[in-house]
């Protein structure tokens, strides 16, 4: 008996089924562990991220976790207001790409479409979007999330939650936003998400189809970093 499964083990291991099943397994263990790169599906983060971009993202920017699992083994950062992050959504496990605006003890606000946090109403500046991205009826301002300048659009024709009173971040959690700030299901909607729902974070977009011209390349967008 031993001997036959010695036997088939040793075939199964010279045959091409094992090496492909190892190679599988190295590339499948890398992208849950190391780092990935995703289709972006809905506009939430435009204009900072478009639909049809592939963006990188770094699986160990702020911790190890055991392959196709949310137990880290090893942490050495978390999050930061203004990071760009993929995450597990706490509402139906979809994976999302979000911006952190508000991370564990923090206080935030939103008033007429501009957050509040701590306290301290953050500065916005009127601004233009890319004539690629522009669409009509939006606006543009330029959010100083804390020191980090970064584009968010707004769509006044749009019923959407622009206003709620302050909430505390609770511990091991944070307040995620996207950039489409009156098109986007965020931490408004489905509250705070969980430090070990973050995924990674976002670096840069590898290349970018333009789903609405026949899938055209925009070369523009190429290697661009994210922030």
């Amino acid at each position: 008996m031993h001997r036959s499964l010695r036997q088939l083990w040793f075939k199964i291991a010279k045959s091409g089924f094992f090496s492909l099943l190892l190679m599988v397994l190295v590339v499948f263990s890398f992208r849950s562990a190391v780092a990935d790169w995703n289709d972006v599906p809905t506009g939430s983060m435009r204009p900072t991220i478009m639909i049809g971009d592939r963006i990188f993202v770094n699986k160990l920017a702020y911790d190890l976790k055991i392959p196709f699992t949310d137990t880290a083994l090893v942490t050495w950062a978390n999050p930061q207001r203004g990071d760009i992050i993929t995450c597990w959504s706490p509402r139906n496990g979809d994976r999302l790409v979000k911006r952190v605006v508000a991370i564990p003890g923090d206080t935030i606000a939103m008033k007429g479409g501009r957050l509040v946090i701590n306290g301290t109403p953050l500065a916005y500046e009127p601004t233009s979007a890319e004539e690629s991205e522009s669409i009509s009826g939006r606006v543009f301002f330029t959010e100083n999330l804390t020191g980090l300048q970064h584009t968010v659009a707004h769509d006044p024709q749009k019923r959407a939650l622009r206003d709620f009173d302050p909430v505390k971040v609770e511990t091991d959690q944070y307040f995620l936003m996207g950039d489409n700030r009156d098109n986007s299901a965020d931490s408004r909607y489905f509250g705070f998400v969980k430090r070990s729902a973050v995924c990674g974070k976002v670096n840069a977009v590898v290349f970018s189809l333009d789903h609405d011209h026949h899938y055209r390349p925009r070369a523009d967008r190429f290697l661009t970093a994210l922030k």
